[in-house]
């Protein structure tokens, strides 16, 4: 039979075990992983923020809109993937709008940014790629595939008062290819490029 005194020591055992594993996993564990993640990768682990001129200006991971209050595409700016994050880009609720193929609501989205960017980028709704009419499944892709630059670029040059030709140019510098040389596709960071276009006013 097991005596108060044996449950005593049992309970201590357990009690300092407990201790133990807290401070070395919980503490310990935390503290080591947040020094090599700042030592290692100390942009990637505050964010990758992106500062101008000494005030940040957003996150190369997380995209954001370049629209008016109403939800204009702003014609001076290059314009990122739809999001259904929130109210948009919306970090705290990020995820699809896990609408189906067959969803009504979700064709009509896509028949409604086609006829915007139609009309905005003077462009065939055929000519219009995939990803500036569907939102990513996180909502929050700052990405944009080459061929949606692209087609952006002689209303942001009009908008501008620049040759197209310079636009163009710049949409090349930033091209970023595929992760380790195979995954995903060819893209640009549609804040880099924005940034890279107010620097071509100054």
């Amino acid at each position: 039979m097991t005596t108060s005194r044996g449950i005593l020591r049992q309970l201590g055992v357990a009690t300092r075990t407990m201790l133990l594993f807290t401070l070395v996993l919980g503490v310990g564990y935390t503290l080591v992983i947040t020094g090599v993640g700042q030592v290692a990768f100390g942009a990637q682990a505050n964010g990758s923020l992106v500062s101008q001129d000494g005030h940040v200006v957003g996150s190369s991971l997380i995209g954001q809109s370049f629209t008016d209050k109403q939800g204009a595409a702003l014609p001076q700016w290059f314009q990122s993937r739809p999001s259904a994050a929130g109210t948009g880009y919306d970090s705290t609720t990020s995820g699809g709008s896990n609408l189906g193929p067959n969803s009504k609501v979700l064709l009509g989205d896509i028949q409604a940014r086609a006829a915007a960017i139609a009309s905005d980028d003077d462009v065939s709704p055929s000519a219009i790629p995939s990803d500036a009419l569907t939102a990513s499944g996180s909502g929050l892709d700052p990405d944009i595939s080459v061929a949606y630059a692209q087609l952006q670029a002689q209303r942001i040059a009009t908008a501008r008062g620049l040759d197209v030709s310079k636009v163009d140019a710049l949409i090349t510098s930033k091209i970023q290819g595929r992760d380790l040389g195979f995954l995903g596709e060819p893209r640009v960071n549609v804040l880099a490029l924005n940034l890279a276009l107010a620097k071509m006013g100054d």
